[in-house]
């Protein structure tokens, strides 16, 4: 019997690259997508190849639409037919107040975060949808607490691209659901992360209840159980993975 095939959209690095060695020792072939760090993403395969896993490190940008139709047209011919999908990639760009902040910096942000998260999506329902002939599937948002925190100050177009993933979360699911797709988020808090800088990291201890910064495996875990059997019955669900923050 063939493995399950997950793909994870920016897995070169952070909660992708986590959770792309975390499937494989699972049991599923990993299909992983990068935009710049080409050797950090073929390290991510090499180490899944080494648990016998199949793996393939795509370069896309998820900005650009024919980048993700190219990406998932070469999961489909190196990996086989799609079975989850986890929409991970995301920016912040530098922060800034918003009366500061450069209209390119937003526009990247809701092009990666938003738009190509919903092309991602769309590309996976065209896969696994039975109203087109497909078997069903599982798709794993990755979205972040930070929509409830705003991040004023800094980040608040990052926060209502996330905003932006929680509605579409729910609508999708609806959506979908009779057409054997579950569609879930995960909402990571403080993670090991390069997002998470020195400003933030000392203040964990202060703002989270469990007083530390959570793993990039942890979320990973968090993912990996809603795309599983284990959660079929979630759909439109949304875990928070922080901590208690």
């Amino acid at each position: 019997m063939s493995a399950p095939v997950i793909l994870i959209t920016g897995g070169s690095r952070g909660i992708g690259a986590g959770t792309a060695k975390l499937a494989a020792r699972k049991g599923y072939d990993v299909a992983l997508s990068y935009v710049r760090d080409q050797q950090g993403a073929e390290n991510v395969a090499a180490e899944i190849r080494a648990t016998g896993r199949r793996a393939a490190a795509i370069r896309a940008d998820v900005g650009v639409e024919a980048d993700i139709v190219k990406l998932f047209a070469e999961v489909d011919a190196q990996l086989g037919t799609l079975d989850v999908l986890v929409v991970n990639s995301g920016v912040n760009g530098k922060p800034y107040r918003l009366a500061e902040a450069p209209a390119a910096q937003i526009r990247e942000v809701i092009d990666v975060n938003v738009t190509g998260a919903m092309l991602c999506a769309r590309e996976g329902v065209r896969r696994m949808s039975t109203r087109n002939g497909g078997k069903g599937g599982s798709i794993v948002l990755v979205s972040s607490r930070v929509v409830d925190y705003g991040a004023p100050g800094e980040f608040v177009w990052y926060a209502a691209s996330k905003a932006a993933i929680n509605a579409f979360c729910l609508g999708l699911a609806r959506e979908v659901g009779r057409e054997g797709i579950r569609v879930n988020a995960v909402s990571p808090g403080p993670i090991d992360t390069e997002m998470l800088d020195a400003g933030r990291r000392a203040a964990v201890k202060e703002v989270v209840p469990l007083a530390r910064i959570g793993t990039p495996e942890e979320v990973g875990e968090a993912i990996l159980f809603l795309a599983s059997p284990a959660a079929s019955y979630c759909t439109g669900a949304n875990l928070a993975v922080s901590g208690g923050r």
